[in-house]
């Protein structure tokens, strides 16, 4: 049988695309059997619908608190019997019940070399120009295992990108996004494969 993800977005999903396209390559063997978006014109929702994937819209406004959402959104996923979390781009902070019940099973993917540029107000394009600011030379992607902490969990998998002279927020954030689309669907191979070892904050490739 094979592993089922399930994948939380706001945007566009250009990273959920990539994970799609490696799975339609052969690369990774699973398949994508639930979508969540906090936003309800994301464009991700319809490139779920268009794969044939279960895309629903979880608003917060909705619920009462934080939980009773991120109890919604588990209920979706335990329905379809996700064995990954892939945060793609997505902007919400999932709450303690939410990390408890996927712990070491969920992982995200920032646009920047963690523990730089991260945390509480780093989103989208004020990473990139906050590195932009700092006047960095390198700048990058990460894709880690989720904690409860903000961009705080064990590092999966880094690279860098070149900081150019003549680099706008938005320059630099099409060359990271490049660089996300090749991790994050190789961090998920690894996972679903199981060839990843977490001791403590430290995650080593079997």
């Amino acid at each position: 049988m094979k592993k089922r993800i399930g994948v939380l977005v706001s945007g566009g999903g250009t990273n959920l695309q990539a994970i799609l396209d490696k799975i339609n390559e052969g690369y990774i063997d699973a398949e994508v059997a639930a979508v969540i978006s906090n936003r309800k014109d994301a464009y991700a929702l319809e490139r779920a619908r268009a794969a044939g994937i279960d895309a629903r819209y979880v608003a917060r406004k909705d619920y009462e608190s934080d939980e009773q959402r991120d109890y919604a959104m588990m209920r979706i996923l335990g329905d379809h019997a996700v064995d990954l979390v892939v945060l793609a781009g997505y902007l919400g902070i999932l709450s303690k019940p939410f990390i408890d019940a996927y712990r070491l099973r969920i992982i995200n993917v920032h646009p920047s070399l963690i523990p730089a540029f991260c945390g509480k107000g780093f989103y989208g394009h004020h990473v990139h120009q906050a590195a932009l600011d700092y006047g960095v030379k390198v700048s990058g992607a990460t894709v880690h295992f989720v904690d409860e902490g903000i961009d705080a969990g064990p590092i999966i998998l880094q690279k860098a990108v070149e900081v150019k002279d003549d680099d706008t927020a938005d320059t630099l954030a099409a060359r990271v996004l490049e660089v996300e689309h090749e991790l994050l669907p190789r961090a998920v191979k690894l996972f679903l494969e199981g060839r990843l070892s977490v001791s403590g904050r430290h995650v080593r490739i079997i």
